[in-house]
């Protein structure tokens, strides 16, 4: 959610918006923001119950701030897809699931979702990523 909508959505229903991260490949839920004051608007807050990575295209762990495929596994992270082998070697590769979600950690260990890896355009050599672009229109 752009961070903008979400603070006016806390304003206008005096609520905080607690912001987490899953897929039905993890049981639905794999981070969660703190709803104390550790929480930071934007992330989605920090691995439960499971261990959380950014990797480069090489299957390389990124430093913090560096976008790159957000990776799980644990014990609530799928085995694989059923009746289908192919797609199961394509997701788990060095004992890692690959979510197909690009992100980041930040210094303090909270992570963010930038877009979906599919939905990267290319221009001039640089990535745009529609959310980058969505942040912007709701300011």
């Amino acid at each position: 959610m752009p961070v903008e909508v979400m603070k006016r959505y806390e304003s206008l229903f005096h609520c905080p918006v607690i912001e987490g991260y899953g897929l039905s490949e993890s049981t639905c839920r794999s981070t969660f923001n703190p709803a104390d004051e550790r929480r930071r608007a934007g992330s989605v807050g920090l691995p439960i119950g499971n261990e959380m990575r950014v990797f480069d295209d090489k299957d390389r762990e990124l430093g913090a701030d560096e976008v790159g495929e957000i990776v799980l596994r644990g014990p609530n992270v799928m085995k694989g897809y059923y009746k289908n082998e192919a797609a199961t070697r394509a997701a788990f590769r060095s004992g890692w699931f690959h979510t197909g979600d690009l992100g980041y950690r930040g210094k303090d260990g909270f992570f963010y979702v930038v877009d979906r890896k599919s939905d990267m355009i290319i221009r001039g050599g640089e990535n745009v990523y529609p959310r980058e672009i969505d942040e912007v229109l709701y300011q």
